[in-house]
């Protein structure tokens, strides 16, 4: 039975890296990711930016090392060539007894007046001991919105390997090689295994591949394979289902894309809606998988809690295919 499998897999992948659509569809979790990486920043990139001539103050580039992330330069045309890139640096530069900002013009004013402030607390003399504000660290390696947009983008896969597996079954059809799946000695379970099987595999390299790329890599990679896993099941009876009844490779990849109505909806609930509404969303799997991501990615989830929201997701899930079931098996006859 695992020779079979293998060999349906097999067919399939070869397929798949010769047709456009779905090449697309295995390398975008790639694509995804270097997205993510470039329009949203890091926690470091969200500090205020200052640039200074090295070697002019040395007391006050240590000052204002405490609350910016501050570059130095040799000259002042090296500065301004800084301060005129795409992102929000201040030039602070010299001028008799005095200092300025060197600006672009186009930089936020709240970063522009941060600017102006520290630098006046550094010539009036202003340290840390002379305020009575606490200072709270909540150990967040990455802002809150690339968080969001990477478990995000961990559905979306899962649900692009559903659309995968209906793309490959159109395929059958086309060639006339599906109605003969009731003549040969793999049958229908194998065929069924065997076809899901690149779907998943998309969804478990994909996801690994954009969590390494977006710099989630120490999350816990079992945590996240469970949730993964059991989301998977949703969209492959989808894919099935999809697959079976479209005529067509456009059509099947077009209908597949109602998975994303529920996706978004459990996205902007979560983020979004007040406790008051959530339970109108108990019913989304991917409401739950989201919420067991969301504990994955920040490093704070337990087995325990993961279990719960695996285990909700699984049982939604099965309920969806022993509906979905009696389709699959008529479409295969």
């Amino acid at each position: 039975m695992i020779r079979k499998i293998w060999a349906i897999f097999r067919r399939d992948l070869k397929v798949n890296l010769k047709d456009s659509i779905a090449l697309y569809i295995l390398f975008i979790p790639i694509l995804l990711a270097v997205l993510i990486n470039l329009f949203t920043p890091g926690i470091n990139e969200t500090t205020v930016g200052l640039a200074l001539l090295e070697g002019d103050n040395t007391s006050q580039v240590n000052y204002l090392e405490q609350f910016a992330e501050v570059e130095l330069f040799k000259t002042v045309e090296q500065v301004q060539e800084r301060v005129e890139e795409r992102d929000a640096t201040i030039g602070i530069l010299p001028e008799n007894d005095r200092y300025y900002l060197m600006t672009q013009g186009n930089e936020p004013e709240g970063i522009v007046d941060y600017a102006k402030i520290v630098n006046s607390f550094y010539e009036l003399d202003i340290t840390i001991e002379d305020t009575n504000s606490e200072l709270f660290d909540f150990e967040r390696t990455v802002p809150p919105f690339k968080k969001t947009l990477v478990n995000t983008m961990i559905l979306l896969i899962s649900i692009l390997g559903g659309m995968l597996i209906a793309l490959n079954i159109v395929e059958e059809k086309a060639d006339n090689t599906l109605s003969a799946i009731n003549l040969t000695p793999a049958g229908r379970l194998t065929f069924v295994l065997g076809k899901s099987v690149i779907g998943v595999l998309l969804s478990v390299i994909g996801t690994i591949a954009l969590i390494v790329i977006t710099g989630f890599g120490t999350v816990n990679l079992l945590q996240l394979l469970l949730v993964l896993l059991v989301t998977s099941l949703l969209s492959i009876s989808v894919g099935f289902i999809q697959g079976l009844t479209s005529s067509d490779i456009m059509t099947a990849a077009g209908s597949i894309k109602i998975l994303f109505l529920p996706l978004l909806a459990g996205v902007l609930a979560i983020e979004m809606l007040g406790d008051k509404w959530q339970k109108f969303f108990y019913w989304n799997p991917f409401y739950w998988a989201y919420k067991g991501n969301d504990l994955i990615l920040s490093q704070s989830g337990t087995w325990g809690q993961i279990f719960m929201y695996s285990g909700i997701v699984l049982l939604i899930s099965g309920i969806v295919y022993l509906f979905l079931a009696p389709k699959i098996r008529k479409g295969l006859e």
